[in-house]
């Protein structure tokens, strides 16, 4: 309420101080200051809701006084109220282009100053509430957005958890892939080629949509799936296929999501992780620039946790053995720049290889 406010009166007269604490001090605590220098050494120790201001007052007067108001972050946003018996138009253009919210002439209408007065209380009271309400509601928008965020890492984690139900020795090869692909992502955005398209949204939603780039594994019979030995060639050519199967049962939550939700990226690794940078891999012999940065991220990915990890058709690798075939992969089954960039995070390869063995 107004009574809780509190106003500072700045004034070198003091008839003038004594005329507006006798109008004023019923409804507002005051605080007096009898010139400019003492009003700034006030405002350091106390913050009113608002400003009387005298403008002609020695030493320092009410354009300075106003100025650094102005100028002070904890203070700009208090209102300033001109006093003068000065009338002419150039005054108050000055007044008001240094920040003050009105301007009254002496001498005072008492009903007329506390009319100002609170009205500018109540603009001031608006505006906050107005702040606050904003501030409010962006946290409600981030809230929201965190919540979406949750939900599509956890649908996603759902999905790829039902691939893995499928293949279940792939173990933790989808939090390991999620990792080694970010690590490759944030190495290559420090060169000029890759900055505009690895951003650090771009790499977050890769992140997110990973795990479900062999989704479609739901669609290979599990004698093929599960088999210990080498694939015959027929085999091998159903295998092929989870891609293609991936990609069209993530476009089914594309068409209900629209085209710039996480699956579209999804499923643009779950179609191309396959193909090589010479253009001998599936489903579409894709070469080069052809295959998505994504895709390309994900097929050094996969390579490797699938050279690293125990199968029921093979035995694990090492480090140093899997980074052997990976670099004579370079150029004809990797991009050069994707290998160049793993050489770089191999620390950290090894790093997440050991957090995320398979239990």
């Amino acid at each position: 309420m107004d009574r809780q406010k509190t106003i500072m009166i700045v004034d070198d007269t003091e008839m003038n101080i004594d005329i507006l604490v006798e109008a004023l001090q019923e409804d507002y605590e005051l605080i007096i200051a009898i010139n400019g220098l003492e009003a700034i050494e006030l405002l350091q120790e106390q913050k009113p809701d608002l400003i009387l201001l005298d403008i002609m007052m020695p030493e320092m007067d009410g354009y300075e006084v106003l100025k650094a108001i102005k100028k002070t972050p904890d203070l700009v946003d208090i209102p300033v109220i001109l006093l003068s018996a000065i009338t002419d138009r150039d005054s108050k253009t000055m007044g008001f282009s240094l920040g003050a919210v009105d301007y009254v002439t002496k001498p005072f209408e008492m009903v007329e100053v506390k009319a100002r007065v609170r009205t500018q209380l109540k603009f001031q009271e608006a505006r906050l509430l107005l702040e606050n309400q904003n501030l409010f509601l962006e946290e409600k928008v981030k809230e929201r957005t965190k919540l979406l965020e949750r939900t599509n890492s956890a649908a996603i984690y759902c999905l790829a958890a039902v691939a893995e139900t499928r293949d279940p020795e792939t173990g933790e090869h989808i939090k390991r892939t999620q990792e080694y692909i970010r690590e490759l992502a944030l190495e290559l955005q420090g060169e000029d080629e890759y900055k505009e398209v690895l951003t650090k949204e771009y790499i977050e939603l890769l992140y997110q949509s990973a795990p479900l780039h062999d989704i479609g594994k739901v669609g290979v019979r599990d004698s093929i799936l599960l088999k210990p030995g080498r694939l015959t060639e027929e085999e091998f050519e159903e295998m092929k296929k989870h891609t293609i199967y991936g990609g069209e049962s993530l476009m089914v939550g594309i068409k209900e999501l629209g085209e710039d939700s996480f699956l579209t990226l999804a499923k643009e690794i779950a179609l191309t992780h396959h193909e090589k940078w010479d253009g001998t891999g599936y489903p579409r012999g894709l070469s080069k620039a052809e295959i998505p940065i994504s895709g390309r991220l994900m097929a050094l990915s996969d390579v490797y946790d699938a050279l690293i990890c125990k199968r029921v058709y093979k035995n694990a690798m090492s480090h140093d053995e899997a980074k052997t075939i990976i670099l004579e992969g370079r150029g004809t089954h990797f991009d050069p720049d994707i290998v160049d960039a793993f050489i770089k995070r191999e620390a950290n390869f090894i790093k997440i290889m050991g957090r995320f063995r398979n239990s």
